[in-house]
């Protein structure tokens, strides 16, 4: 009798341990899923994120810098820097990113300005029309910055480029 109530025991606990077993590795599994979803609707954003930047300390005389219009251009809350010959500075999605300046019009011989940047992950290209000549030059333009995936954001510009 004593060996009956052993084995039975010991089965009874045996068999408890599986049921507690099978019901922990059901909740993984459904935690995983949630992670796996919440990641997927992240990176869909589709946008680019333009930050304004103070102006940057490593350019110390001739220079171009933007803003979204003439009152941010007026406050100082500039979008796009670069030092008129080869580097060029911008926040983009919370980075910020210091690229090479490719290429960049002659200012003198017309009244339009271009200028072709890359980095890594981005392409950006600034075209703008001369709206006032005084010691720096006034311009209103576009700023257009695509990203390898294929998004494409283009913003209007106001600024100066000058010594």
């Amino acid at each position: 009798m004593k060996y009956l109530i052993i084995f039975f025991s010991a089965f009874l606990l045996i068999a408890c341990k599986k049921d507690k077993e099978t019901v922990q590795s059901s909740t993984p599994t459904d935690s995983l899923n949630l992670v796996k979803d919440s990641a997927k609707t992240g990176t869909t954003s589709g946008k680019v994120l333009v930050d304004i930047i103070p102006f940057p300390k490593e350019i110390k005389e001739c220079s171009c810098y933007f803003a979204r219009n003439k009152a941010e251009f007026e406050a100082e809350k500039y979008i796009y820097a670069d030092d008129a010959g080869k580097t060029a500075y911008m926040k983009l999605d919370g980075k910020r990113l210091t690229m090479n300046l490719i290429s960049s019009s002659d200012m003198e011989v017309d009244e339009e300005l271009t200028k072709e940047i890359e980095s890594d992950n981005y392409k950006i290209s600034v075209k703008g029309k001369k709206i006032k000549h005084e010691e720096a030059l006034l311009f209103e333009g576009t700023l257009t910055i695509e990203k390898p995936d294929g998004t494409v954001e283009t913003l209007p510009i106001y600024g100066e480029c000058g010594c």
